[in-house]
């Protein structure tokens, strides 16, 4: 079986290159800058209608600048040990598809003004919906060898915590 999508947006984005972009936009702490999801012109404007009063929306995209994948590795958070690429986030997935929960701050026209994102710009948007609390929030819920390098650490991945970011290895 075999899909095809069709962008209905392009993100606008400090971020032009994958070492600029934070790992996770709502963890880190000092993350540079809002961005901006525009609508394709082929698409009535019409439907952003209602998504004003949310205050955060899921972001559909594909990882456009990802080369290949493979079935292990590296997260950049914890022991450098390679883990399933199912039990990541990273970019390097079968089909490059992601999923980011972003700040929405507004809506001008046929622009979503968004707070700080871990998308590049000109990352192609395949769906937006909204974040709903009650069906979209699992406060109790395990993570993992997440749960396993927070308490080895003693950081917590709890939304709202921002941590500082970590350099880079270059």
């Amino acid at each position: 079986m075999t899909f095809t999508f069709h962008p209905i947006g392009t993100i606008r984005s400090p971020h032009r290159q994958r070492i600029d972009a934070p790992h996770q936009a709502t963890v880190e702490a000092g993350v540079a800058g809002q961005a901006t999801l525009e609508l394709d012109a082929g698409l009535p404007e019409a439907a952003l209608r209602d998504l004003e009063g949310f205050a955060y929306v899921w972001v559909i995209f594909a990882f456009h600048k990802s080369e290949g994948w493979a079935p292990t590795v590296k997260p950049p958070r914890g022991p450098r040990v390679k883990r399933g690429v199912f039990a990541t986030r990273s970019p390097h997935r079968p089909n490059a598809i992601g999923l980011s929960a972003v700040e929405l701050r507004g809506v001008e026209g046929r622009t979503l003004l968004l707070g700080d994102v871990d998308l590049l710009d000109g990352t192609p948007v395949l769906d937006i919906k909204p974040y709903v609390p009650y069906a979209d929030a699992f406060p109790e819920a395990r993570a993992g060898w997440i749960d396993a390098v927070d308490e080895a650490t003693g950081l917590r991945s709890v939304p709202g915590l921002r941590r500082p970011r970590e350099p880079r290895e270059g």
